[in-house]
């Protein structure tokens, strides 16, 4: 094992992660340049579309005698548990630091989870070859926040490859190999996937032993035997070895096709083992629901299985049924945020083919009624009646904004809106601040950081952590359509807000609705009244085009019977709403 070095890249987003690891495979020859490309490592269309990272993948690498396993990680807050799941099943990690932007919020954050892992940091400041970039002082702020010398912090470019290959060099020597895990097989599983053909595979990091092709092995925490069909590594494509040891990262294909026996964080193990099951991983906390129900009713068992078949390869992803009187059978989701929700629904409208209705999403609350129960809703339609609420409980978060000390002035009235309370105050560097806040996770979904980043022209940057419970003065707002509440539009608001939503939500609505054959009444109801309302004019037609001279009362005749028609229409008819207006309304702030 002493070959070995198994390493993640942590960064902010957009901070040159993935060009980093482009370079690193065309330099050490585990990609061809002929089939090189960008974002080579991102392998999802959504992916490169977006230039993000979503899912974590890992790739081994041959470097001057030396086996380097990469596990390329995300870098948005919203897929935080990818990162914590990486960083686990790895010894050192590269802390990788824009050149143009410097120390940025995230980068506080997943340094904070590296170093609790005890993991080693090798500190390296990307894109120094552009224009923009000011090494000097980046230089002088990873040295501040990593309390080491100037001299030991490695610059490279991964666009031009300059110093690529010294911060290879440097892996080998500042990572520690594996540490030996005695000669039981043992493999933890940090993630996997669905093949039709080949069943589960499991992506594990070898603690123990060898697992080798064709031998019998079990899921310690279901009990699950199988035989392994193949045992590989990634380079970055699967590459079938026949055996992994310990130390190395790699797959096994169990040939299990039905879902729930794998999970991430269990351990892999011969068949018949006693040799006790390895720590594993906490699961994932759900921040936001979503409802999320299909247009029509005939595609909901389709709707299940690919979110079984989503949950394969998104552990965070949770879901449970549910129905609505309105919408009919659909799926309560938990997510880790508003990014992670719209990548969620966008994979499963590409991926399955589905047409979807996505709900407003939500957070959950404590609510305790008049009658002394303490109920958990994360859901406004379960919102008890507001004359039956006695208190409610909301969930609060730990955020870190770091920005220029210029944009301090226009930054403060935004903490103002969101209910935001400074913390503390701290001078990061030359013309930045560090500031600490804490705010209702409600009110971060409510448009918080994209108003931060145009607030500070792009300069801020936002990290945050979940806190605890506290008192909250919210309402629930519902919007009811011809006379018919939508369960869909519903949300929980400030009760200070509430006459300003209820407007804005009734004027979006107004503006995104079809007409109906009959005029439509939309109103917002909260407090146990109606607050705002307006109503959608119906279809028009002239009834009486085709009718030239005559009798005035001709046309007269025609026209109260239209109107007859209209008012019977109001009164029996029902609205039926597109799902591209749930999503208007949905992406509404």
């Amino acid at each position: 094992m002493q070959h070995i070095r198994n390493f993640s890249i942590i960064a902010h987003i957009d901070h040159g992660k993935s060009t980093l690891a482009d370079r690193m495979l065309e330099i050490t020859g585990t990609i061809q340049k002929r089939k090189m490309r960008e974002q080579v490592l991102d392998s999802m269309e959504l992916e490169r579309e977006r230039g993000i990272t979503i899912k974590m993948q890992p790739v081994r690498m041959a470097w001057k005698r030396h086996v380097l396993n990469l596990i390329d990680t995300p870098g948005h807050i919203d897929f935080s548990y990818e990162v914590s799941r990486a960083l686990s099943a790895v010894e050192g990690a590269i802390l990788l630091v824009d050149a143009t932007q410097g120390v940025q919020a995230q980068t506080l954050t997943v340094l904070r989870s590296a170093r609790d892992l005890g993991l080693a940091i090798v500190p390296v400041i990307s894109k120094i070859d552009s224009p923009l970039s000011d090494v000097p002082s980046v230089r002088a702020q990873v040295a501040k926040l990593l309390g080491i010398s100037e001299d030991g912090i490695l610059l490279c470019s991964g666009k031009t490859g300059e110093g690529v290959e010294h911060v290879l060099d440097e892996i080998v020597v500042r990572v520690p190999p594996p540490k030996a895990g005695g000669s039981v097989p043992q493999a933890l599983i940090f993630d996997f996937q669905y093949s039709d053909h080949q069943g589960v595979i499991v992506y594990v990091r070898m603690v123990g032993g060898e697992i080798k092709k064709n031998t019998p092995q079990e899921f310690a925490a279901s009990g699950k035997t199988f035989n392994t069909l193949d045992v590989g590594t990634f380079s970055p494509e699967p590459k079938s070895t026949g055996a992994l040891s310990a130390g190395e990262i790699g797959y096994i294909t169990t040939g299990i096709k039905e879902p729930g026996f794998a999970r991430v964080g269990d351990t892999i193990r011969g068949k018949g083992s006693t040799t006790p099951a390895l720590a594993g991983y906490e699961p994932a906390k759900p921040v936001v629901w979503a409802s999320v129900y299909p247009e029509s009713q005939d595609d909901f068992v389709a709707l299940r299985q690919s979110l079984e078949r989503l949950r394969l390869s998104d552990s965070a992803l949770s879901f449970e049924e549910e129905s609505s009187s309105v919408l009919g059978r659909g799926f309560r989701c938990g997510l880790l945020g508003m990014l992670h929700l719209e990548i969620v629904t966008e994979r499963l409208r590409r991926e399955f083919n589905l047409t979807l209705i996505v709900t407003t999403p939500t957070i959950q609350y404590e609510v305790e009624t008049k009658r002394g129960q303490r109920l958990t809703v994360y859901s406004p339609s379960l919102f008890p009646p507001f004359g039956d609420i006695a208190a409610v409980w909301e969930p609060m978060i730990e955020a870190q904004l770091l920005l220029p000390s210029d944009y301090l002035g226009a930054v403060v009235p935004l903490l103002f809106e969101h209910e935001a309370v400074t913390e503390a105050t701290e001078n990061f560097s030359e013309g930045r601040l560090l500031l600490r806040v804490s705010m209702p996770l409600r009110e971060l979904m409510r448009g918080f950081f994209d108003k931060l980043k145009s607030a500070s022209r792009g300069y801020a940057s936002l990290s945050w952590q979940m806190g605890e419970l506290r008192a909250a003065d919210v309402v629930r707002l519902d919007l009811v359509v011809a006379e018919e509440l939508v369960p869909a539009f519903s949300r929980i608001v400030a009760r200070g807000r509430v006459e300003y939503e209820s407007k804005a939500a009734v004027e979006k609505l107004y503006t995104v609705l079809p007409r109906q054959m009959f005029a439509t009444k939309i109103q917002a109801q909260a407090l146990g009244r109606i607050i705002a309302s307006r109503t959608l004019s119906a279809m028009s037609k002239d009834v009486t085009q085709h009718m030239y001279g005559g009798d005035i009362t001709r046309k007269m005749k025609l026209r109260e019977k239209q109107k007859k028609g209209k008012a019977k229409m109001k009164e029996r008819g029902r609205v039926t709403i597109p799902h591209d207006v749930f999503l208007k309304m949905v992406k509404s702030e």
